[in-house]
């Protein structure tokens, strides 16, 4: 396959202002995935944001390169990646558009699409945007112009989407818990989708200003959650990033809960309640821990390249439902088609209601095993064939000792 200019694993990213992250380059994008987009009929795409100052601007411009193609836009303002996923489903747009930089500082930006469907463009899509950036731009006719409404009810109908994976029989009254926005795109959301279904809800990392998405706060910078859950003598506490993609959580000892857990503890409940579909796919650097303790639940585990998009293509491929990496980005494909940290919180609190636990004994028989990753520059492909040979020989090995090895590898892998 031809190797991509501008989209990486996760959209276009960058600082704002330099490289690709320019007002021009955005508008052209906008019109060249217009001129790809707009080839299946509907002529309607829809952009959401997250709260950077920077997400004015590409807004604006992926409006004009739009419109220029013909598109229609459907504004949502700030809204979370996955509700972008979901309304693009339900409006049966051409295509989302998210401008966000996820976890990145408020001073980068980012652009990522998804289908038509809900999920990631397909490689050869990005590949067919990227050739229409190399022609120079030409606007459809004046009568033929895209326009520029507001879906107004955006927030409410991603709030019921979110409620509606709790179980209808339980609610979450009389639990305390602490939700961390990142100041980001779900300071809006996730504390009313937490109230509505019956728990106290403490909110940080609600006030945002436009600089100061994941500062010292969110899934990233997890300080301050421990804090307040410990302070605030809180069951639990959930924090997500600036774009609500990503989920960690904290138990009522203030320790972190991280995606491998999540993962865990999402595998286990629908084992126990026999609809677990296959096994769990994580990533090359998932911890070890995870591996063992699915395999003393006989559930199957499978590791991809880092990266949502590649736990997806393997979940795809294997026709398993549930996979993550241990950053937070957890897919569950029975209760969406992206990663969703406030679902992801839904579902582990469904568990913990369907079992009358709390989230510190729902995580006490997976046992995290020490867990350093160095970065080493190197060349050439030995590695590759290490991890081959070793996925090979592991089951012939005890105490699956070619999984620890191959662990070991796995930051080597990374920076070939």
């Amino acid at each position: 396959m031809k190797e991509r200019k501008f989209f990486g694993t996760d959209g276009i990213r960058g600082k704002v202002g330099s490289g690709q992250m320019t007002p021009e380059l955005t508008l052209k994008l906008g019109w060249a995935a217009g001129r790809v987009l707009s080839r299946n009929g509907t002529k309607k795409v829809i952009i959401g944001k997250d709260t950077r100052i920077s997400g004015y601007m590409f807004e604006s411009a992926l409006e004009a390169g739009f419109s220029a193609a013909g598109l229609n836009v459907l504004l949502m303002g700030p809204m979370p990646t996955p509700a972008v996923a979901y309304l693009t489903r339900t409006f049966r747009a051409e295509a989302g558009v998210v401008i966000s930089a996820s976890h990145n500082p408020y001073y980068d930006n980012g652009i990522k699409f998804f289908s038509t469907d809900g999920s990631k463009l397909d490689d050869n899509l990005e590949l067919e945007i990227e050739a229409e950036l190399e022609k120079p731009l030409v606007c459809v006719e004046s009568h033929l112009l895209g326009k520029v409404s507001r879906i107004e009810d955006a927030r409410g109908r991603y709030i019921e989407y979110c409620k509606g994976n709790f179980p209808a029989e339980h609610t979450l009254m009389g639990l305390k818990i602490v939700v961390d926005c990142a100041h980001g795109a779900t300071y809006h959301i996730a504390p009313a989708v937490f109230r509505e279904l019956g728990a106290e809800v403490i909110a940080i990392g609600d006030q945002p200003n436009g600089m100061n998405i994941n500062d010292k706060v969110g899934a990233t910078s997890m300080g301050k959650i421990c804090e307040t859950v410990l302070s605030e003598n809180a069951d639990l506490g959930i924090a997500l990033d600036g774009d609500g993609d990503r989920i960690m959580m904290v138990n009522s000892k203030g320790e972190v809960i991280d995606g491998d857990q999540i993962l865990y503890i999402l595998a286990c409940d629908a084992k126990l309640r026999g609809v677990l579909r296959g096994g769990v796919v994580g990533t090359l650097m998932s911890n070890l821990g995870l591996d063992l303790a699915l395999q003393a639940l006989d559930v199957p585990f499978a590791r991809s390249k880092v990266g949502d998009r590649y736990v997806m293509e393997l979940l795809k491929e294997l026709d398993w439902r549930i996979g993550g990496e241990n950053s937070g980005h957890i897919l569950n494909l029975d209760h969406g088609t992206t990663g969703d940290g406030i679902v992801a919180g839904i579902l582990v609190l469904a568990a913990m209601r369907r079992q009358n636990a709390t989230l510190d004994e729902l995580t006490s028989a997976m046992k995290m095993l020490p867990q350093v990753l160095v970065n080493v520059r190197f060349e050439g492909e030995i590695i590759h064939w290490i991890l081959i040979a070793l996925s090979m020989l592991k089951n012939r090995l005890s105490y699956n000792w070619a999984s620890v090895v191959a662990y070991y590898c796995v930051s080597l892998e990374q920076n070939l």
